[in-house]
């Protein structure tokens, strides 16, 4: 089955056509580095770095651009407000993404380039654009024009007259149009700068985009990517002096994701309920996180509450746990050799096919989570060479499914054990005294004394100890 992309541009669902056979050229904006990055800027990271695993998945070339915006109006004024460098703000928030993403168990992409590192490129596009009529220069300061561009719009679905009727900008009387934006900023005294024709000065935003995504994947590409949030006007502007340079189309294919709201209100800087990757995970395993994260289908918003991770952290434990069992029942492995993809992969293939729907996917893995519970259930004795082969297959497409959404990355004891270790380290409990409690519990059961092993599960439980009773025993785990 083909792969389908709902495409922003066209507001519909269209067949994958890479530009070149067998090659996805992609690329995402990439965080401004001015403070630390928040639960939203992992969704969008997340989300794209699910795409660029399942096309390769699916044998295709991928070149993934996901650049840092590292000279900016927010980075300049958040420098200010600390007293330091801005390149130094920059390098220091740079740092911390990446230590944020690589808990998270984010890949890098192909090439992470910086905006500072493409002045050179970024000033040859502007001079292309005035030479061809769509910018203008005034007092040291370069704009493109927007009624140059005639189909300036198309990807937000807006037009000219509409914005101008109910504009909402900085009204700056130089501009022929309120909504020409910015391409060259002339310098301020204290600022970063660059020697252009122009004048000394810096690049806006949008052309850094431009720049870094031509050089990397060309003037057109197949993919670009980031939140809703992004449609107007950056990858708008985007488009028009990519289009207005080239004199080619830019993107085929442009996907954007929804955002994450915090207990039903929209992350705001008002409301004071930015969460911080950083402090988001001490309190919650980071595939926990990603599971919550790809929960929802990436265009939908997604609501962060403590009730939904709590299912996300109880549905790890129940992979966890079911990859744990089977290995300890029937000595499953991770080894794939003799083994083709089954009915589970294709399944989740064909989730993903379908505009990258990662909660139908997870559905499809929970699925093969309770088929494979139900079968070592049914496994009394020695299995037959069928049985194992069933097993063996669908646990082999569990950490498939696994592998692109990018958890179940540790071994199920290393899993168990560390989160055992901060559970018990978090409620200052005695792990030889659970232990003990339940190995009578056990006696009382084979006692058949209910009354007695109920009394323990609820001490145990009083205590956040939760039990789980298979017929090769009883497991012990802490809860959250």
């Amino acid at each position: 089955m083909a792969i389908h992309i709902y495409n922003t541009l066209s507001g519909k669902k269209e067949r994958f056509e890479p530009l070149e056979p067998g090659k996805v050229n992609m690329y995402v904006c990439g965080p401004t580095v001015y403070d630390s990055s928040h639960i939203g800027h992992a969704r969008s990271v997340v989300v794209f770095d699910v795409i660029s695993r399942y096309f390769k998945s699916q044998d295709y070339d991928v070149t993934y651009v996901r650049n840092f915006t590292d000279i900016d109006d927010k980075i300049i004024d958040r420098a200010n407000q600390l007293g330091i460098d801005s390149r130094a703000l920059a390098k220091k928030y740079i740092h911390e993404f990446y230590k944020d993403m690589d808990a998270l168990n984010v890949e890098r992409a192909s090439v992470e380039p910086k905006a500072t590192e493409h002045i050179d490129r970024i000033k040859k596009i502007i001079g292309t654009l005035i030479q061809k009529g769509f910018g203008y220069q005034i007092d040291g300061d370069v704009f493109f024009a927007v009624d140059s561009f005639k189909t300036y719009g198309k990807l937000s679905g807006r037009n000219l007259e509409e914005l101008e009727a109910g504009a909402r900008v900085d009204i700056d009387k130089r501009k022929r149009n309120p909504f020409d934006f910015v391409l060259w900023k002339s310098a301020k005294p204290g600022e970063p700068s660059w020697r252009s024709p122009w004048g000394m000065g810096r690049p806006g935003w949008h052309i850094e985009c431009s720049a870094m995504s031509s050089k990397y994947l060309g003037e057109s590409i197949d993919i670009h990517g980031g939140g809703k949030d992004l449609i107007f006007p950056h990858h708008e502007n985007e488009i028009a002096q990519s289009e207005a340079a080239f004199d080619k189309p830019f993107v085929k294919y442009w996907i954007h994701n929804g955002f994450v709201n915090i207990d039903q209100e929209k992350m705001s800087k008002s409301l004071g309920n930015f969460l911080m990757i950083k402090e988001v995970i001490k309190s919650y395993h980071p595939e926990a996180v990603r599971l919550f994260l790809l929960s929802n289908h990436y265009r939908s918003p997604i609501d962060f509450t403590e009730k939904a991770m709590e299912e996300a952290t109880s549905g790890l434990d129940r992979i966890y746990a079911l990859l744990e069992r089977a290995q300890k029942k029937t000595g499953l492995s991770p080894e794939t050799s003799g083994f083709k993809m089954g009915e589970y992969w294709e399944g989740f293939c064909k989730s993903m096919d379908d505009d990258f729907n990662t909660a139908r996917g997870i559905g499809v893995l929970f699925n093969a989570v309770h088929k494979l519970n139900r079968l070592l259930d049914e496994c009394k004795n020695r299995l037959s060479t069928d049985t194992r082969t069933t097993l063996q297959s669908a646990y082999i497409d569990i950490l498939k499914m696994g592998n692109i959404m990018g958890f179940l990355v540790e071994t199920p004891g290393t899993y168990f054990e560390d989160k055992r270790y901060k559970g018990l380290e978090r409620d200052s409990i005695d792990q030889a005294i659970i232990e003990k409690m339940i190995e009578e519990r056990t006696a009382a059961r084979k006692a058949k004394d209910w009354a007695k092993a109920d009394q323990i599960r609820k001490e145990l439980g009083k205590r956040n100890i939760i039990l789980e009773d298979r017929s090769e025993g009883t497991i012990w785990k802490v809860g959250r």
